[in-house]
């Protein structure tokens, strides 16, 4: 959900949960998806976390079109590592 942070008037957040299957599934989701860093470094900041089954991204920007274009990509990029681990099934434990 975006919202206006508190903190300063000028800043939009944006939080978003995506429940996996398992821990190991929702790891692998955020190793796959770390890399992608934000390719405009000033007015928007991304942060991914894993905890438990579920995979985690806040964002926090200057404006509102920087942080559509952002949640938009990484939505994009969140679909095509969903799509490819159904392919693959199941994780192997190692």
């Amino acid at each position: 959900m975006a919202s206006r942070n508190s903190s300063s008037d000028a800043q939009l957040e944006f939080v978003l949960e995506v429940p996996f299957p398992s821990q190991r599934e929702a790891s692998i989701a955020l190793q796959a998806l770390s890399p992608d860093q934000e390719p405009r470094r000033r007015g928007i900041t991304k942060t991914l976390g894993a905890s438990a089954c579920t995979l985690s991204a806040k964002w926090t920007a200057d404006e509102a079109r920087i942080l559509r274009v952002s949640v938009g990509s990484f939505l994009d990029h969140l679909a095509l590592v969903i799509e490819t681990m159904d392919v693959f099934g199941q994780p192997v434990l190692q």
